[in-house]
């Protein structure tokens, strides 16, 4: 089976947040509280797939509350932070939306992220990776993480789906809204 037959069969798309969504680093105050950069192209493209009704989620395995922010500003169907096997929480996403593991993409970057890649239809990796997520991956950004590697992964899908002319359709429609 080709990348672009395994891509035509998704209807989720989850994600890695730390090296994924974002370049790595993680500034934290004197208070505690962490500031995470996130690129307005990989938001863009999770907007996109939603236009057409892919489902979307991120499974990190740490936890903050900018992160929450983030999500429910681009209205992610799962998110599941904190999460260290991030293989059964993919299970649990399946069957909560009845879907397949053949029917979910998930991209992410270090080595706590290569089980659910192993399980997924459609397995991305951050041009800057770790060699074996890289090895177990079915796409590779020509981007660095949260650099845009998101949105390239989540536009190789909808090439596939051929969905780019209804994705024009609905933003043309968003623009003339008032």
């Amino acid at each position: 089976m080709t990348n672009i037959d395994r891509a035509r069969k998704i209807k989720m798309i989850l994600m890695d947040v730390d090296g994924t969504l974002t370049d790595g680093t993680i500034l934290v105050f004197p208070n505690g509280e962490e500031l995470k950069s996130y690129h307005v192209r990989d938001g863009m493209g999770i907007l996109m797939a939603q236009l057409v009704g892919l489902k979307t989620g991120l499974i990190t395995g740490k936890s903050s509350r900018a992160l929450d922010k983030r999500a429910a500003k681009l209205k992610m169907t799962e998110v599941h932070q904190g999460i260290l096997d991030k293989k059964k929480i993919l299970e649990e996403i399946c069957q909560r939306h009845q879907l397949t593991p053949e029917e979910v993409a998930f991209i992410g970057d270090d080595l706590g992220d290569l089980e659910v890649m192993k399980k997924v239809g459609l397995a991305g990796a951050v041009a800057d990776a770790h060699p074996l997520v890289k090895k177990a991956s079915h796409f590779i950004s020509t981007f660095r993480g949260g650099q845009g590697a998101v949105r390239e992964f989540i536009e190789f899908i909808l090439t596939a789906q051929e969905r780019w002319p209804e994705i024009e359709e609905k933003l043309t429609e968003l623009t003339k809204i008032k």
